[in-house]
């Protein structure tokens, strides 16, 4: 077998393979020969059949199986004869003409194909005692804590039915019919709805018309939906609905105590303090893990440049794109809406996508180096994450992780990534700050990492989106809701 390289350009590659047609020949004997004493054909007995006839009767389906083994199995000993990784699935081009087909088929001619393929760049790793980050950290205070710990036990407040008018605070129960032109419109129809006023959870404009009604009544109400409102058959429109209030209930004072905890599941009040405070943590700690992670990607992309396989590149392009193609036709938005042009956008995200393969790469092979690895029970266990958001489909999840060869990478990833962060942060320079809860939460449009491809459209949707997985190049199944936790869990956040 000859493998003789016809293209080397910067990283792309083309080698061109030829197999011998008397080497085909040579494996079609041997293989003849190994079904000469198992195949049965009239007219002979078993292990008399002559080669000719074997030859007739199954050269071509022999011949056919092993330029498929060929094709499957050389590429992969081609590459690491000649010490390459692909950045994708290398290309395999043969013979379409028919003729030469049948003659490479009956070993009249060699059998050759090429595959076309893009390298992975070689990374000269550098020290990473350079790397300087600030870790902010939120001290939670006591008040913080009771803030959180009043508004659950405000959502979990009884109401108690009451005489006379409903006023802002108050739960009303109603039946309603909404309609735009007369006509009523899906999802506008509910009966037994419960509205606290004053809540905001309805349109805007809606519930301050239902201040002063009363258990009997009967009103129509007028609204406008927001133009950017989700449905796009309802957004800007002028809608009616028809309301009719069956019962207005006033507020029960709120107690935090043990009976407001046993009420939620929780053995006192104490505890419900606990989960609250471990809910804060929790959430102020992802906040400064997704700084602290930005700080350090930003100082890779200063440290390492070097050409990246234009494959990878565009598949990560093609999926940041889609996600601003979708967000701004959910939003009804155009690119001129949000201070730029198609042009541009195409161009920021191109350099994003640039970017987070360029990091995927170094992170893999700072993690590689390193011996970073991802356990069987770590992909167990996210694996089973993905099973739980996913509730009654259980089933189709794991023979989607099954049949699909990319479906575990896109789980492996981003734990493997996570791993190699925390790896980094072991032999960083981490200096930790103390700042408040507004400066931690503080939007990030001022700092230094992609502050071009924050100028791309939509800025508050799609570019937030595509940073925030910065250094992830696989993709995992969307996740649905999760299902619904024990009452006290879910009131506490």
């Amino acid at each position: 077998m000859q493998v003789i390289e016809t293209l080397a350009e910067g990283l792309k590659r083309e080698i061109k393979v030829v197999v011998p047609a008397k080497d085909m020949e040579v494996k079609l004997n041997e293989r003849l020969a190994d079904v000469k004493d198992k195949v049965r054909i009239n007219g002979f007995r078993p292990g008399k059949v002559p080669a000719a006839h074997l030859r007739k009767v199954y050269g071509k389906s022999i011949m056919a199986d092993l330029v498929n083994e060929i094709v499957r199995e050389q590429p992969t000993a081609i590459l690491a004869e000649r010490g390459e990784k692909s950045a994708t699935q290398p290309e395999i081009a043969m013979t379409e003409d028919k003729d030469e087909a049948e003659q490479i088929l009956a070993a009249q001619k060699d059998f050759e194909f090429t595959l076309s393929y893009e390298v992975l760049p070689p990374i000269e790793l550098k020290s990473n005692k350079g790397i300087k980050i600030t870790r902010e950290v939120v001290d939670i205070s006591e008040d913080e804590v009771n803030e959180q710990v009043l508004k659950v036990a405000e959502s979990a407040r009884s109401y108690e039915t009451k005489k006379g008018k409903a006023a802002n605070g108050d739960r009303i129960t109603m039946d309603y019919v909404g309609k735009v032109d007369g006509v009523a419109f899906d999802g506008g129809t509910d009966q037994g709805a419960e509205l606290v006023l004053g809540s905001g959870r309805f349109i805007p404009g809606f519930e301050d018309q239902l201040v002063g009604t009363k258990a009997g009544d009967e009103k129509t109400i007028t609204v406008t939906f927001p133009a950017d409102y989700p449905a796009k058959n309802l957004a800007g429109q002028e809608a009616t609905f028809d309301v009719t209030v069956k019962d207005v209930a006033a507020p029960a004072d709120v107690e935090i105590n043990d009976e407001l905890a046993k009420k939620l599941g929780l053995e006192s009040a104490d505890r419900l303090k606990e989960i609250v405070r471990g809910q804060i943590e929790s959430q102020y700690g992802s906040m400064t893990r997704q700084k602290v992670k930005r700080q350090i990607l930003d100082q890779l992309d200063e440290m390492y440049k070097f050409e990246t396989p234009a494959s990878l590149v565009e598949a990560e392009y093609n999926g940041i794109w889609n996600q601003v193609a979708n967000d701004l036709a959910q939003s009804g938005k155009t690119f001129e809406d949000e201070d730029t042009t198609e042009e541009k956008a195409r161009e920021e995200y191109k350099k994003l996508a640039e970017r987070r393969v360029r990091l995927g790469l170094v992170l893999s092979e700072i993690g590689e180096k390193a011996g970073v690895e991802v356990s069987e029970d770590e992909m167990q266990r996210a694996i089973y994450e993905q099973l739980r958001q996913y509730p009654g489909q259980e089933k189709q999840i794991l023979d989607f992780f099954r049949s699909q060869p990319g479906a575990a990478a896109s789980i492996r990833a981003p734990i493997f990534e996570e791993k190699v962060i925390d790896h980094l942060l072991t032999e960083i320079d981490v200096t930790d700050k103390k700042v408040t809860k507004e400066e931690l939460l503080a939007d990030e449009e001022g700092e230094a990492s992609d502050k071009e491809a924050k100028k791309a459209a939509p800025k508050k949707k799609a570019a937030a989106k595509a940073e925030a997985a910065e250094g992830e190049e696989a993709a995992a199944p969307k996740k649905k809701a999760a299902p619904k936790k024990k009452a006290s869990e879910e009131s506490a956040e």
